[in-house]
């Protein structure tokens, strides 16, 4: 159903750097850079169907997070999970909620991680169990 997701940044060398070293963990390629036509930067990652992306916003304000959004990378193991975690930290995210490991509710069992990227959007590690 999701095609892609894009986030703004406010420091689109600091977001390419931090996100080339982070989705790496996941196998994902270093982004390629776009200029759009209005001479702004875009960061595109391309991984196993999905598109993750970052850009300069283009109404020229200064990027902001979205209050009560996540987004989610699919992890291959509990072991990625807590790499993505742990190589998210080391370049500048800050850890949130409950260290990452299993959690086992309605929605059935997963080991999740969560962290704010540099410029403060909320992003999981998640692998679901079976």
């Amino acid at each position: 159903m999701i095609h892609h997701v894009m986030i703004g940044t406010s420091d689109i060398e600091n977001a390419r750097k931090f996100y080339d070293t982070v989705l790496g963990v996941i196998g994902a390629r270093e982004g390629m850079t776009n200029v759009n036509d209005t001479g702004h930067t875009r960061i595109f990652y391309v991984h196993d169907g999905s598109v993750f992306c970052l850009t300069e916003p283009i109404d020229g304000e200064d990027a902001s997070i979205s209050n009560g959004s996540t987004i989610g990378f699919n992890c291959a193991s509990p072991e990625q999970v807590q790499e993505f975690h742990d190589v998210a930290v080391a370049n500048g995210a800050t850890s949130i909620e409950d260290p990452p490991g299993l959690r086992d509710n309605s929605a059935g069992a997963m080991h999740l991680c969560y962290f704010r990227d540099p410029d403060g959007h909320k992003i999981c590690g998640i692998y679901r169990v079976g």
